[in-house]
């Protein structure tokens, strides 16, 4: 006998409104970060038609990502007073007509300024994504569609970067850039048609005096203030290596082509090992030693970067890929577990600070980069992760409070 859904049944393993929901969140964590370090891979291209310097392109991949930040911020009070599925459709159909439009732009400061209104209208799948998950999936799979959205985000970033990579040395960065926004509209037609409408979840004003008093709370706490921080730090020196490794590895001793380049961007598969290890290590070992030892393990990642024999400096680039993921997995949970109340308000601004750090770690290393050697671009990286190291070591004993 086929089983009756109850539309006022949250979707459970097995069902049709499940299978859809999976299908779709992870095709929107696919389009989102695909577009969103779209730029990445092709930097050197780009500096080399706008005939600007490294620190000069790099603001195509920071656009997004400051776009990315102050969407955030608008959605953190905005958020629940839209439709889940519209404003999540809203977002990737946006966006990819806006990564579609930028074929044809002629200026770097023009197509600067398009990345940031990409990243601000994008950043409504980021904000209610995992709120619209808790909302309408079963406790009991609950995980496995979290999983699912979060695998997107990962695979999307792998996926892009590479097929850009390819796509840019054989075409050219402008068919690359075509060719993905085409891609992403199309993911966003079918999240669209398929997407399941919110069953437990009515648009709602926002209480901004609250808001307030949560962020306000949370930004002049101690403990969250150095979580924080290190959210910043670590996803600064993340981006910048991969803002910049391309340059390197194009470069003597390596001259490596576009194409093998391309699979390099594989290390972030790495990413999700570090993910899963943190989950299995988080039930025998306090949450802080964890965050430390994956900071350690970062900065052993970075100095390996130094290396000439491109099999160590892979190596590198793989245990440091491993480290990041497991510091920021660590570190994004235990934001989320100290705030008893206002969870909403305190990962909003751990997600702040995360993208702000891309934005401005990311094109300032640049300039570094730029002006002197890899070896003092790399010093400074560690330099950078030693810091967050330090504050992580401050954050032993949380106490919490009430706001």
């Amino acid at each position: 006998m086929k089983k009756i859904i109850n539309p006022l049944e949250k979707a459970d393993q097995g069902s049709r409104r499940f299978r859809y929901i999976k299908l779709c969140i992870f095709f929107s964590g696919l389009s989102v970060f695909a577009q969103l370090y779209l730029f990445q891979p092709m930097l050197p291209m780009a500096a080399e038609h706008f005939n600007v310097s490294v620190g000069d392109t790099s603001l195509l991949v920071s656009s997004s990502t400051i776009g990315m930040a102050l969407g955030l911020l608008f959605f953190a009070f905005k958020a629940d007073s839209y439709s889940r599925k519209g404003l999540m459709t809203f977002s990737l159909i946006s966006s990819a007509l806006l990564t579609i439009i930028s074929t044809w732009i002629p200026s770097l400061s023009l197509l600067i300024a398009i990345g940031i209104c990409k990243g601000f209208v994008v950043s409504g799948v980021s904000a209610v994504a995992l709120a619209y998950l808790t909302e309408e999936v079963s406790v009991a799979v609950i995980g496995a569609a979290i999983s699912m959205y979060l695998s997107g985000n990962t695979i999307g970033g792998m996926s892009g970067r590479i097929l850009a990579t390819i796509l840019a040395g054989e075409f050219g960065w402008r068919n690359a850039v075509l060719v993905i926004g085409i891609e992403s509209f199309i993911l966003g037609a079918i999240f669209w048609k398929l997407f399941p409408e919110s069953n437990f979840f009515n648009p709602q004003k926002t209480d901004y005096h609250l808001k307030v008093k949560q962020m306000k709370f949370f930004l002049t706490n101690p403990y969250m203030l150095r979580l924080y921080l290190i959210a910043a730090l670590l996803m600064g020196v993340f981006v910048s290596v991969y803002n910049y490794l391309t340059f390197r590895l194009e470069a003597q001793p390596f001259s490596l082509s576009h194409f093998i380049i391309a699979f390099i961007f594989l290390m972030y598969i790495f990413g999700v090992f570090g993910t899963m290890a943190v989950g299995r290590l988080s039930k025998r070992f306090p949450a802080n030693t964890i965050l430390k030892c994956a900071i350690l393990c970062m900065v052993a990642g970075a100095l390996l970067l130094l290396s000439k024999n491109l099999y160590l400096l892979i190596f590198g680039l793989g245990l440091f890929t491993f480290s990041f993921f497991a510091a920021h997995t660590m570190a994004s949970q235990m934001a989320a577990l100290y705030a008893k109340r206002g969870k909403s308000s305190a990962t909003s601004i751990y997600w702040l600070f995360y993208y702000f750090g891309s934005s401005i770690l990311g094109s300032g290393t640049g300039y570094l980069l730029h002006s002197y050697s890899w070896n003092t671009f790399i010093a400074f990286l560690v330099v950078a992760v030693l810091i967050a190291l330090l504050l992580a070591t401050a954050n032993t004993s949380p106490k919490a409070k009430k706001i």
